[in-house]
């Protein structure tokens, strides 16, 4: 089941293209990273979704409904990349405020905190927060009412390692619950392994759209290979490979998807030869840069 379809969605502003012609879904469960340059239509795409500005053609359903109508409303949350609350109210003030505004108890303020780590912080006031504190009551806010998608501009900004590795534990929880998620980030390596769909949009059109695995495949960049050869039997294991060597064990070689299980092959046929290795695949960063540079031609 989709729980956010976009279909053939285009927006201009004083005759110059925001987004044209953009086409994809998120099925219930899944976590899709939406990726793009500054200006390449993230925003306008998100405020689309929300129903705060209107698409000149295209369809965009949240849940079966119109963006901004009442059931899409109190199905989504949305957080910002930057928040903004009261800096005299406390945490549990401030939660306790947007749970009256969604009808929902005031007595959950307390759970909310504590699930995004900020229970012991729940009676301080919000002025002295720091950054990644207020990013945590943003989360909050967010996660009132079981959202059933949930719509996160560069959400984890500001925050140190080990919040990052939380937020990604409550939306794989979110996930698992069946909610949707539409996460911008421009921390490629952190969405690289916490996300299972990746869309990379450029000057406003969709240029990619499949999982990491299947990014790979489509760009065709090359692997990378390193093997550590037994002591003394670098230069054999070189030759044997055709490969370059480095820092004197150290084997090097490429070699392109469709090669890379012969190569293995070749590799594991050395035996005692060789120590270990290690397989380093096109990173996020690199599919990233391949398909943004072949849309600007």
């Amino acid at each position: 089941m989709h729980n956010l379809t976009i279909d053939g969605v285009s927006k201009s502003f004083d005759g110059i293209s925001a987004l044209r012609d953009v086409s994809f879904s998120v099925d219930a469960g899944q976590k899709v990273a939406l990726l793009g340059h500054n200006g390449a239509g993230k925003t306008t795409l998100m405020k689309a979704i929300l129903g705060l500005q209107g698409a000149d053609s295209g369809r965009i359903e949240v849940l079966g409904s119109a963006p901004g109508s009442a059931r899409a409303r109190a199905s989504v949350a949305y957080l910002p990349e930057n928040v903004a609350f009261h800096s005299a109210l406390t945490g549990r003030e401030q939660m306790r405020l947007y749970l009256r505004l969604r009808r929902q108890p005031a007595r959950l303020a307390d759970d909310l905190l504590d699930r995004v780590g900020l229970g012991p912080a729940a009676g301080r006031r919000i002025g002295t927060y720091s950054k990644g504190m207020r990013q945590k009551v943003g989360l909050a806010q967010a996660l009132i009412g079981q959202p059933r998608l949930l719509i996160l501009d560069e959400p984890t900004s500001g925050l140190d390692p080990v919040a990052r590795r939380d937020f990604y534990a409550i939306l794989d929880d979110l996930a698992r619950g069946g909610a949707s998620i539409l996460l911008s980030s421009h921390a490629l390596t952190e969405v690289e392994a916490r996300t299972d769909r990746i869309v990379i949009l450029s000057k406003g059109a969709v240029v990619a759209d499949d999982t990491l695995i299947g990014l790979r495949a489509q760009a065709g960049l090359p692997t990378h290979i390193q093997v550590a050869a037994r002591q003394g039997a670098a230069d054999e294991v070189a030759q044997r490979l055709s490969a370059g060597r480095r820092n004197g064990v150290m084997v090097e070689l490429t070699c392109t998807p469709e090669d890379k299980l012969a190569r293995l092959g070749e590799i594991t046929a050395l035996g005692p030869l060789v120590r270990d290795l290690d397989v380093v695949p096109p990173s996020l960063d690199d599919i990233y840069e391949h398909f943004s540079r072949r849309a600007e031609r």
